[in-house]
C-alpha cells in the first residue's frame, strides 16, 4: 500500500513538472532562464529555485545521516554548509560589481584559459556528483520502498532519469526554474506535514533533540562542523547551479534570493535532520541509509511523505544539474555550437555518465560532497587575496593552489589506499579530512601570499 502511494503521488508529481514546464524554448531562455516573454526571473522563482536545487535528496539524507550518528552536532554541521548562500551572494555581488558576468569571465580576466580549464574541470566533476547521488538516492528509496521486485532500484533510476531529462532537454534553464517552483512549493507542503507529525509524536521531546548526542558520539559531528567552516567560503563557487542563478537579474534581487534562500534551505536541512536525531534517541537500528529505520518507526503516511519529498528533492536537481551541465559544455567550454540542439546533447551525456557511476557501488552519500567540497577549496586563497583584497595573483600561485587542492580531493577519495593512509592521521574518516583541508589552506595562501601583488603596484611598473 505504502509503495502504491509513494510511486503515485511521485508520477502525478513528475506530470505536473512535464506540465509546467515551457512549451516552446528558445535559446536565450534554454541557457539563460529568460520568460517566453524575455522577462528575467522574479524573486521567488530564484529563491524558491535556489532552495529545491539546494536541499537535494543528498542533502537530506545526509542531514539525517550525520543527525543519526552524531546528534545536533551532525546536524548542525551539514546545516552550516548552506551558510554557502551568504558567501555565495556575497561574492557574485563582488564579481558583478567588477563587472563580471560568471565565475569564469572573472576568472578569464585574471588567469586566462588555463584559469578557468582548472575551474571547469572541477564543477564538470561536482555536476556528475549531482547527477550520480541524486539518482542514486532513487534507486535506494524504491529498493527499499518495493524489496521483493527485482532490479526495482535500477529500474526507478533510469525511469525518472529519463523523465526529467526529458522536459530539462526541451526547456533548459528556463524549464529548471518554472518547474522547480511548482516542485519546491510541493516540497514545503509535503515535507511540512512529515514534519508536523514527527513533532506531535509522545516521543519527541525537543530539548532530547537539541541536545542528542547521536548513535556514535557527538565529536565527529563538532570535527565536521570544523571541516564545514574551513568550506564554506570556497563551496558555493564550485557549485554552478547557484553560481548560475547568481547572474540572472539585477544586483538587488539576486543579494535578496541568497538571503531568503539561506534561511529556509538551512530550516529544511535542520528539520529533516531532527528525523535522523529521532530515530537514534528512539534507539532505532540503522537501515539503508535510514529509510528501512524510518519505515518500522514512523506511521505509514508519515513515511510516504517523507520518501515523497526525497524523490521530488532529487528530481528538482536533476533537471537543474543538467541545465547547468548544458551550460558549462556549450558556453564556457564551447564544446558544441550554442543551439538547442548542442544543449541537448550535453544533457544527454551528462545524464548517461552520472547514470553509469551508480553502477560503481559507491553508496556513502557524503563522499562525493567532502571530495567535491575539498577540491573547490582552491579557490579560498584566490578569492580571498584576488577578489577581496584587491591584490594581483599571479597563474602559478592559482595553479599550485589548485594542485593542492585536488591533490587533497584525491587523498581523501582514497584513503583506505597504504599509499594515502601512510599520509594521514590515524583517526576518524572526518578528522583525516579536516587534516587535508588545513594543509591544502596553507599551501594555497602560502602560494598566493608569495606571488601576490597590488594591482596598482604592478600596473604603475
Amino acid at each position: 500500500m505504502q509503495a502504491t502511494a509513494i510511486i503515485s503521488i511521485f508520477a502525478a508529481i513528475i506530470l505536473l513538472s512535464l506540465l509546467f514546464a515551457p512549451r516552446r524554448a528558445s535559446v536565450a531562455s534554454f541557457f539563460g532562464g529568460q520568460s517566453e516573454a524575455g522577462q528575467a526571473p522574479s524573486l521567488w522563482t530564484l529563491v524558491l529555485s535556489q532552495v529545491t536545487t539546494w536541499i537535494f535528496a543528498r542533502s537530506l539524507m545526509n542531514a539525517a545521516i550525520l543527525g543519526f550518528y552524531y546528534g545536533i552536532a551532525g546536524t548542525l554541521a551539514y546545516a552550516a554548509y548552506y551558510g554557502s548562500f551568504l558567501t555565495g551572494g556575497y561574492i557574485v555581488d563582488r564579481m558583478r560589481a567588477q563587472g563580471a558576468g560568471s565565475v569564469q569571465s572573472w576568472l578569464s580576466e585574471r588567469f586566462g584559459t588555463t584559469g578557468t580549464s582548472a575551474y571547469n574541470i572541477v564543477i564538470a566533476l561536482r555536476l556528475l556528483s549531482e547527477v550520480f547521488a541524486n539518482l542514486l538516492v532513487v534507486g535506494l528509496i524504491f529498493s527499499a520502498a518495493l524489496p521483493d521486485v527485482a532490479n526495482i532500484g535500477t529500474i526507478a533510476i533510469l525511469t525518472v532519469g529519463v523523465l526529467a531529462l526529458a522536459y530539462s532537454a526541451w526547456g533548459g534553464l528556463s524549464a529548471a526554474l518554472r518547474t522547480d517552483v511548482v516542485q519546491m512549493s510541493l516540497f514545503l507542503v509535503v515535507f511540512g506535514a512529515a514534519f508536523v507529525a514527527l513533532v506531535l509524536r509522545p516521543e519527541f521531546n525537543f530539548a532530547a533533540v537539541m541536545t542528542a548526542p547521536g548513535a556514535s558520539g557527538p565529536h565527529n559531528g563538532w570535527v565536521l562542523l570544523l571541516v564545514a567552516a574551513l568550506q564554506v567560503f570556497s563551496y558555493p563557487v564550485h557549485d554552478p547551479v547557484m553560481m548560475d542563478r547568481g547572474f540572472l537579474t539585477d544586483r538587488a534581487t539576486t543579494r535578496k534570493s541568497f538571503f531568503h534562500a539561506f534561511w529556509l534551505s538551512t530550516l529544511c536541512i535542520l528539520a529533516f535532520g531532527f528525523f535522523g536525531i529521532q530515530a537514534s534517541l528512539e534507539g532505532a537500528a540503522y537501515e539503508g541509509q535510514l529509510i528501512g529505520t524510518w519505515a518500522t518507526m514512523l506511521p505509514g503516511w508519515v513515511f510516504t511523505l517523507l520518501i515523497v519529498s526525497l524523490l521530488v528533492s532529487a528530481l528538482s536537481t536533476l533537471d537543474s544539474a543538467l541545465s547547468s551541465a548544458a551550460r558549462l559544455v556549450v558556453e564556457e567550454l564551447r564544446l558544441a555550437p550554442r543551439s538547442l540542439a548542442g544543449g541537448r546533447i550535453a544533457m544527454v551525456v551528462f545524464a548517461l555518465a552520472g547514470g553509469a557511476l551508480t553502477l560503481w557501488g559507491n553508496q556513502t552519500l557524503f563522499d562525493a560532497v567532502a571530495v567535491s567540497g575539498t577540491a573547490s577549496m582552491f579557490l579560498t586563497p584566490v578569492l580571498v587575496v584576488g577578489l577581496l583584497t584587491g591584490r594581483d595573483v599571479p597563474l602559478w600561485s592559482y595553479m599550485v593552489s589548485f594542485a593542492a587542492a585536488f591533490t587533497g580531493a584525491i587523498t581523501y577519495m582514497f584513503r583506505d589506499n597504504p599509499v594515502f593512509s601512510a599520509l594521514l592521521y590515524e583517526g576518524h574518516k572526518y578528522e583525516q579530512l579536516l587534516q587535508i583541508c588545513v594543509i591544502v589552506l596553507a599551501i594555497g595562501f602560502a602560494a598566493v601570499a608569495l606571488g601576490s601583488r597590488r594591482v596598482d603596484a604592478r600596473v604603475g611598473g
